[in-house]
């Protein structure tokens, strides 16, 4: 009888698949298995020092009231001064929302400018959490299909035969969680053409990943003038800072869409934490070297997985060119068998992979690609080189 009063909102979402194999894998190594944990999207490096001297500062100043909904001035100032540093783009303060993470982030965008009905284009494949947030809207995913071929990028045309007069809001990646591609400034550019010629939408672009890119810099869609009153980026300290903890995202985004994201999240959480945020103004300053030193290693680590992953067969890899993860193609490993347990599917083979080799990882189902799955490198050079060895010999043992 509870079950049926819950809300059927309920009913439509699905579970989070990466936070879910991250559950499992600390629940056997509380059980005493070695566990290689490959599914969660996190840094292993511990906040920098001086990030974490300035929250003991904060704590010791009097920083414990509630910060105004969409941070301190001085945040959205360090992240104005970030935005034309780093990026050459002009985003007032005001302009500037501080959230409890990217993700809340993106559901302030999503739920203030999607109505029912409207649809949202997603390229797979696709964070998690973005169609789970479109649901809540009540609006509808147009995915738009990318391979390994295309080294999971859509084009132009791709893009142009998706929208429809019931077009809202477009939402992806670069560089990208799952497959960590990155879209160049040209490809960029040609986006921005197709969009000048479609004015009813938006686009989400989250760059949470920007400052783990191993191409010669990051570029924004929001550079292109025809069409940034549009865009919202969608940015946060977590992956680039290693500041997951913290819980800090935000947006930059024409003025009207920073004030209704204040007001939905003025009623959901209010204000992020106020020594987090005060920590992430440390965070955004001009000292780079700790985030330089941890893309670096990222650098390192990816090509340790991707050579090791090129020696295993049946496995089809591309080079991803920044965020920390691999997105292999498994599908050669659907119909065999683990004695006489048949491996149907991705899902299968990540369970396979869990209880065999004792390392973690994700369906690429999560991802909206079903034939795939995903691995974090973002771990240790001597865990990731285990774990390579693990896989190896227990799909070498697959029949």
């Amino acid at each position: 009888m509870k079950q049926q009063q819950l809300s059927v909102r309920l009913d439509t979402l699905a579970e989070s698949q990466t936070i879910g194999m991250s559950k499992l894998s600390r629940e056997l190594t509380a059980k005493g298995f070695d566990i290689i944990n490959l599914s969660l999207g996190e840094p292993d490096f511990v906040t920098p020092e001086h990030i974490r001297t300035a929250a003991k500062k904060a704590i010791d100043d009097g920083f414990t009231f509630y910060p105004p909904i969409s941070g301190y001035a001085e945040l959205r100032e360090a992240i104005s001064a970030k935005f034309k540093r780093e990026n050459n783009l002009d985003y007032a303060p005001d302009q500037i929302v501080v959230s409890t993470g990217a993700k809340q982030s993106i559901a302030n965008v999503v739920l203030s400018l999607v109505n029912p009905g409207d649809e949202v284009i997603i390229p797979l494949p696709y964070w998690v959490s973005y169609i789970e947030i479109v649901k809540l809207a009540e609006g509808k995913t147009v995915p738009i299909q990318s391979t390994i071929d295309s080294d999971f990028k859509i084009s132009p045309e791709q893009l142009e035969n998706a929208i429809t007069p019931k077009t809202k809001l477009f939402i992806f990646s670069s560089p990208c969680n799952p497959s960590g591609s990155v879209y160049t400034k040209d490809e960029l550019k040609a986006f921005a053409k197709v969009f000048a010629r479609h004015p009813q939408v938006f686009i989400l672009s989250d760059e949470i990943y920007e400052h783990i890119n191993f191409l010669e810099k990051h570029e924004s869609i929001a550079q292109f003038e025809e069409i940034k009153d549009r865009v919202i980026i969608v940015n946060g300290v977590s992956k680039g800072y290693a500041m997951t903890g913290w819980r800090i995202g935000y947006i930059g985004a024409p003025k009207y869409i920073a004030a209704a994201c204040d007001k939905i999240q003025g009623q959901f959480t209010s204000a992020a934490s106020s020594i987090s945020q005060k920590a992430a103004e440390t965070a955004l300053g001009t000292y780079n070297k700790p985030t330089i030193e941890m893309q670096q290693a990222f650098l390192r680590r990816r090509n340790l997985v991707v050579n090791m992953l090129k020696q295993i067969p049946g496995l089809i890899i591309n080079e991803p060119k920044g965020a920390f993860y691999v997105f292999p193609d498994v599908s050669s490993y659907f119909g065999k068998k683990d004695g006489d347990t048949p491996i149907k599917d991705a899902k299968d083979l990540c369970m396979y992979l869990l209880h065999k080799a004792h390392v973690s990882t994700v369906t690429g189902d999560a991802f909206g690609a079903p034939n795939y799955i995903r691995l974090s490198y973002a771990a240790s050079d001597e865990k990731l080189t285990e774990a390579m060895h693990r896989i190896k010999k227990a799909l070498s043992e697959l029949s």
